[in-house]
């Protein structure tokens, strides 16, 4: 991670997908490809490759997470390969940094590669979408998981509230909308006291509660991510100006919203001057222990 100069960032996008392997395959069907694409109004190319993700963000002078999601156990989808991501981020440590994704229903051989992606391909996170993966964050299967995310120092990067995947289909797709209540994170993050925590996205409709988590569970971040800053609930706009200035981090959902949409609506909001960094840098250098870098 020494290759990113963080005082030369603009800003640190936390929450960025890589949506293509290298062999051209999606990690979501068409359908659920198609619809999320219409859900989120999606300008320009919506499968960028690693190489593209990189050069996109170093034109910016932005530093990416990007990470694959895997829930080949409810889909039947083979996710982007952990360590191709990996890979990328080895040969683009100026812009990305790599988080993984691991189904929990992978049980004990999960938690040997999570250990395996950590101390030799350099993985500083993992992506968990519960509503996609179909299961609790609080169920106990996954607390192996969650072990060896603690014990390293890696990140746990929770989606929470609605999503975009699966929406206008019918049934949504099969995604159920309850596994990703925040609430069920606050349970982990209970058990695993010091165990770093990121709440994805603006909770809807549980706002509150992702809320109340982040402000009582020290470990515990919420990133901005797959909404326009235009949309925010005054509460989180709110609680991100004050109690929660130094727990809130700048994050797009890109490639399906760019950095570009989502800064401009930001730069609207009520953000005051000295929290305004925190939110798109600051926060987020200390939490993926970049705080040094570059100095």
């Amino acid at each position: 991670m020494s290759g990113i100069d963080v005082a030369r960032l603009t800003a640190i996008d936390v929450h960025t997908h890589a949506e293509v392997s290298s062999k051209g395959r999606s990690s979501l069907d068409d359908e659920l490809h198609a619809a999320s694409s219409t859900y989120f109004k999606v300008e320009g190319n919506r499968k960028p490759t690693l190489e593209e993700t990189a050069a996109y963000y170093r034109e910016r002078r932005m530093a990416a997470v990007v990470f694959t999601v895997d829930a080949e156990s409810a889909t039947g989808t083979e996710p982007v390969p952990n360590e191709e991501v990996a890979e990328a981020a080895y040969a683009n440590p100026d812009v990305l940094i790599p988080f993984a994704s691991i189904d929990p229903f992978r049980g004990r051989a999960g938690i040997r590669q999570a250990r395996r992606l950590v101390e030799e391909h350099g993985v500083r996170g993992f992506k968990f979408h519960p509503s996609i993966q179909g299961f609790f964050p609080n169920d106990r299967m996954a607390y192996g998981l969650y072990e060896v995310i603690e014990e390293t120092g890696a990140v746990a990067l929770f989606h929470t509230g609605q999503t975009g995947i699966g929406a206008g289909v019918p049934g949504g797709g099969g995604i159920r909308l309850k596994y990703s209540n925040p609430m069920h994170v606050d349970d982990v993050a209970a058990d695993f006291p010091h165990l770093k925590i990121i709440l994805a996205h603006p909770s809807f409709p549980w706002q509150d509660e992702a809320l109340a988590v982040a402000t009582h569970k020290p470990g515990v971040h919420i990133d901005l991510s797959g909404w326009s800053p235009k949309y925010f609930p005054q509460q989180l706009v709110q609680y991100a100006n004050t109690l929660l200035k130094d727990k809130v981090l700048f994050g797009s959902d890109y490639p399906v919203l760019t950095p570009d949409r989502w800064l401009a609506d930001f730069a609207k909001l009520p953000i005051k001057d000295e929290v305004r960094p925190k939110i798109l840098k600051e926060n987020a250098a200390r939490l993926l222990g970049l705080a040094d870098a570059g100095s």
